[in-house]
């Protein structure tokens, strides 16, 4: 074991770590926010807009997320002559794709509600979009979290998947140590063990948010 010559290379790590959480936090709010439009679109009755949505989240099951990167990166500058940056192209296609999944997620907690509940609303006179917002989209919220919280655990894990079109994040910065210190193993490790305390920290935060979201259901 040669950590020490990793030492000098440490303030690579760290720079690492701020693109990386910079990254997952900007792909999470994309996914978040058009999760959530998608999800209502699905459930509202309108066929045509029901099979285009159902038809943008079999695409994005089906293509492999890193086939969906390099088509952003790559191909957006053919098409459009519009040089994206690296950056960009991560956001954009983990927040598309992370948003696929939400919206799935999301409708499955929204039509897992009770139906008397929208009838009720809808007796007493409320709209549409109030009775989602504070009625049913609070409760399919509490009953999806779990699964919620895993594909933000899962978008963090992925985010590696970045350094392939030379986003310089955690393995990106233990790729480079690698190539300047010829050793493999010490620059993976710390790599891996930083991803670990990342996951194991949101993990906990996530956990802290449901039991809370539990108690005022209480």
């Amino acid at each position: 074991m040669r950590f020490d010559l990793i030492e000098p290379y440490l303030s690579m790590f760290q720079s690492g770590l701020v693109v990386t959480l910079t990254f997952t936090l900007l792909s999470l709010v994309v996914a978040a926010v058009l999760g959530v439009v998608v999800a209502v679109l699905k459930v509202i009755d309108c066929r045509p807009v029901n099979l285009v949505c159902q038809f943008y989240t079999s695409l994005c099951r089906g293509i492999p997320l890193m086939v969906q990167l390099f088509l952003v990166y790559f191909a957006t500058p053919q098409l459009t002559g519009y040089r994206i940056t690296p950056l960009l192209a991560g956001v954009i296609t983990f927040g598309l794709n992370g948003a696929a999944t939400i919206s799935e997620v999301l409708r499955g907690g929204i039509q897992a509600v009770d139906r008397g509940q929208y009838e009720a609303s809808v007796a007493m006179g409320i709209g549409y979009v109030r009775m989602m917002k504070d009625i049913i989209f609070p409760q399919a919220l509490r009953s999806t979290l779990p699964s919620l919280i895993n594909e933000g655990i899962m978008m963090l894990k992925n985010s590696s998947l970045i350094s392939t079109i030379g986003v310089v994040d955690i393995l990106r910065s233990a790729q480079t140590i690698q190539a300047l210190t010829y050793v493999a193993f010490e620059p993976l490790i710390i790599a891996a063990a930083m991803y670990y305390v990342l996951v194991m920290v949101l993990t906990a935060l996530a956990g802290r948010v449901e039991r809370r979201l539990r108690s005022h259901a209480c």
